[in-house]
């Protein structure tokens, strides 16, 4: 503040003389700019001590080149063209994820430099790495925390998968597993966040969700009572399907019976409906972010959901929700891994009305989904 001020009161000494001065004028205003904090200065408290905190969730976000059977290449040729500079990924997202107090991706795949590929692996289409030093894409961009509990997290085996923690923590982002509870603080109020795996398949009986039903339960119990805000994600669900199992809604009405305030989905690579169960949303998949696996899905179609949450004394006394409808990619023809809002109606009734077709299937679907806040 003290430097604002001095470079305020030098410029109204130089403003006389500023049709002789424009170069020294360029670099104050400069200077300004960079001392501006890029997250919002305000507070989150009202005068009558009530906070609101908004928190952002995105579905996969997988990055990086892919080292399994099939050989996916095409973002390492998007890094040569960008300079190799992985920010080009998040310039139409970022400016919404820096005007909010908490954003949560599901991070599906790897930072780490090591080429062990372990033998449960090797017959894989796909195993996702990036270089460590590319976790700048998240700390430059206003994504505070990540879900690391997915199918792609152990591409690399136990080596990466502690490279990948190791990255993340010593660059200040939160992460949480099944195991590690995730807590980001926001002026005082205390986000808890936990991650489970549990998924669906076609081919053989499923036992993930019988083995996780009485572990999700406890773990939440045991710990909701010592945060004001507990969010529970789940890498869940088949494939390509644009409504949850049966598994998985008994699954998030189970968490948030046990206390969850919010339940976040992904993996099907779908959009799937919201629900409002008991009061508490539960999205049952937010589809792809920024998803370097194919280069032209068959459906580019997806959402980023927002929640705000007003707490006073550790006590939430109500939440809203929106929707942002995007596009995985800025272009239509291909994809170019350049999350981008969608802006076009057409795009957007299409996106509304495969939510709300598929929420008939669901006793506890909302009924709108609002695009602005209301």
């Amino acid at each position: 503040m003290k430097r604002l001020t001095a470079l305020l009161l030098l410029f109204c000494l130089l403003l006389p003389c500023a049709c002789c001065a424009e170069d020294d004028d360029d670099l104050l205003i400069e200077e300004v700019i960079e001392s501006v904090p890029e997250k919002r200065a305000e507070s989150i408290y009202d005068a009558n001590g009530v906070a609101q905190i908004t928190v952002t969730c995105t579905g996969d976000f997988t990055i990086g080149q892919s080292y399994g059977r099939k050989k996916i290449n095409f973002f390492t040729d998007l890094l040569k063209k960008h300079n190799d500079d992985i920010n080009f990924t998040m310039k139409n997202t970022r400016e919404l994820f820096l005007s909010d107090q908490l954003t949560l991706v599901n991070f599906e795949g790897t930072l780490t430099e090591t080429k062990n590929i372990p033998s449960n692996k090797k017959e894989n289409d796909f195993l996702f790495k990036m270089a460590p030093r590319y976790v700048n894409v998240l700390t430059d961009n206003g994504i505070e925390a990540v879900s690391l509990e997915n199918n792609h997290v152990m591409d690399f085996g136990e080596e990466g998968y502690e490279d990948t923690m190791n990255t993340l923590q010593e660059a200040g982002v939160v992460y949480s597993n099944s195991t590690h509870m995730g807590v980001y603080d926001v002026e005082g109020i205390q986000i808890a966040m936990m991650s489970y795996l549990c998924i669906d398949r076609y081919d053989k009986p499923v036992d993930g969700y019988s083995n996780l039903y009485e572990k999700v339960e406890a773990d939440i119990k045991a710990i909701k009572e010592k945060y004001p805000v507990l969010i529970v994600s789940f890498h869940w669900g088949r494939e390509l399907d644009y409504s949850p199992t049966s598994n998985q809604i008994k699954m998030g009405h189970l968490a948030v019976d046990a206390g969850a305030d919010l339940v976040i989905g992904h993996h099907s690579h779908r959009i799937n409906p919201i629900e409002q169960y008991n009061g508490v949303y539960i999205c049952y998949s937010l589809g792809n972010f920024c998803f370097s696996g194919n280069g032209k899905p068959s459906d580019m179609s997806s959402y980023i959901f927002q929640t705000r949450f007003r707490i006073k004394d550790g006590n939430i006394l109500s939440r809203d929700f929106r929707i942002v409808p995007i596009s995985i990619s800025s272009r239509e023809d291909t994809n170019d891994c350049i999350p981008t809002i969608e802006k076009a109606s057409t795009k957007t009734d299409s996106i509304l009305t495969v939510l709300r077709s598929n929420g008939k299937k669901l006793e506890y679907a909302v009924q709108q989904y609002p695009m602005e806040w209301r």
